[in-house]
């Protein structure tokens, strides 16, 4: 109880550049982020999303769905984990959402999960995430399958 918990240096420059990628939406940035192995947990899918590509395809559209996208609070559960509070509009749908982001020892973002509520907001996001890219992203899963 009480520890003070913070992120290590590589991972905090890693994070700086995600909130950069937020407010400029660029792919380049977001793709120097990431590990080549990310795996991406998304709420509408039960299985993990493995890989770059299909992490930058769902992230990059993301940030161009969501309207008046702001992050509220940031905890850090050690050096290398960082959980972020956010809330947007989808639409008329208000929503509040969770990224849960693990680090490796070169900063680059692992693991990246998101959670959002409420269910009706949640099933916006997904309906308009399938029309802008389901069979793109589901190629790139297939794909990835493929080569584990």
């Amino acid at each position: 109880m009480g520890e003070n918990y913070a992120l290590a240096p590589l991972p905090q420059r890693t994070l700086d550049g995600w909130h950069r990628f937020v407010a400029s939406g660029d792919r380049d940035l977001l793709a120097s982020l990431l590990s080549e192995h990310i795996v991406f947990r998304s709420p509408f899918v039960q299985s993990p999303i493995p890989g770059r590509p299909a992490t930058l395809l769902v992230l990059t559209t993301v940030v161009q769905i969501f309207e008046n996208f702001r992050y509220h609070r940031t905890f850090f559960a050690g050096p290398h984990d960082a959980a972020l509070e956010f809330s947007a509009n989808i639409g008329k749908w208000q929503l509040k959402g969770i990224d849960l982001l693990k680090f490796n020892e070169a900063g680059e973002m692992v693991e990246f999960e998101v959670m959002v509520r409420p269910i009706k907001a949640l099933a916006a996001l997904g309906e308009e995430m399938g029309n802008r890219i389901g069979p793109q992203l589901a190629r790139l899963k297939e794909t990835a399958g493929a080569q584990r």
